[in-house]
């Protein structure tokens, strides 16, 4: 029986590892199907506190795994399957290799970001293609870049890369935006902004290097195709979080991000905690998915000591 099991290793997950290691709880985490979570498919981290050089994305999760190895968490890499409460109050957790028994678990299983599944999408990711414009967008100083997505996402995505970019190109399916009203009326007055209205990205185009140099498009009105040249293009289409596997043991929102208790990481079943993405689609930041691990793991330490 464990005392406590932390689904998911991002820095939500790792975190709430030290902290729980550190209180002599000995935490077995579950990798998952992408160990290190999102961080490990970007590149530069500028944004990290204590890394005023920046710090590499895989080196940070590589060095938050290392410190939670140190305080005695234990990683396994396996996919969780379910999570079942019992009627003594313990959780069975069944993963894809076997089954584990714990007091107490930290749901620390992040989101995935939509992208419009394109061949080579995916080896591109950090070499001109991205979903977060906060992380990335100082990178692309002086150059052009495009915004995928008509909703609101998009329509702070691209205001926010005004700031650095010489021209922000707005690519919807439609001839409107979906974001609420005052979200469009403010990118669309912003002159950096240029919506390419009613089309659609149907190929990323590299250099030599590999990286991102343009985008195919294909107007879904007249079906004329063109190019576009830019150096990044910024997918904002959504986030899918991964919580579909714990099934009515926490309350979702109407996109499937966990539900908390008001100002907890706690949700609807004791002894089951949630941090990081799966449950925030407001900031989606590693810096305040590590403070909800650390969160969590407090909560999950007391929860222990009050049901010794």
């Amino acid at each position: 029986m464990e005392n406590v099991i932390i689904i998911g290793t991002g820095c939500a997950g790792y975190t709430a590892a030290i902290y729980t290691g550190r209180a002599n709880l000995n935490p077995l985490m579950l990798t998952g199907t992408q160990p290190g979570g999102q961080l490990t498919t970007t590149t530069e981290v500028e944004n990290f506190p204590g890394f005023p050089e920046g710090i590499m994305g895989p080196e940070l999760m590589m060095n938050m795994q290392k410190q939670a190895e140190k305080f005695g968490a234990r990683i396994e890499y396996a996919n969780v399957e379910s999570v079942e409460k019992r009627a003594d109050g313990s959780f069975l957790v069944k993963t894809s290799s076997g089954e584990h028994e714990s007091h107490t678990v930290i749901i620390a299983t992040g989101a995935a970001p939509k992208h419009l599944g394109l061949p080579n999408e995916k080896s591109l990711i950090g070499r001109g293609l991205t979903s977060c414009a906060t992380c990335d967008g100082a990178f692309y100083r002086d150059v052009p870049v495009a915004v995928i997505g008509g909703g609101d996402s998009a329509a702070e995505e691209a205001t926010f890369l005004t700031r650095f970019a010489s021209t922000v190109y707005l690519i919807h399916r439609r001839d409107e935006l979906r974001a609420s009203k005052i979200m469009a009326d403010r990118a669309l007055a912003n002159p950096k902004i240029k919506p390419v209205w009613n089309s659609t990205v149907t190929e990323y185009l590299t250099d030599a290097a590999g990286e991102v140099r343009a985008v195919k498009l294909q107007n879904l009105v007249t079906g004329e195709e063109s190019e576009l040249e830019l150096k990044c293009v910024f997918v904002a289409i959504g986030h899918v979080p991964n919580s579909a596997f714990l099934g009515d043991l926490v309350d979702k929102d109407e996109n499937g991000y966990i539900i908390q208790n008001p100002g907890r990481t706690s949700t609807k079943t004791e002894g089951l905690f949630a941090a990081g993405d799966v449950a925030d689609h407001y900031y989606r930041q590693a810096v305040t998915a590590a403070g909800q691990g650390c969160a969590a793991a407090l909560e999950a330490e007391r929860y222990l000591a009050d049901h010794e």
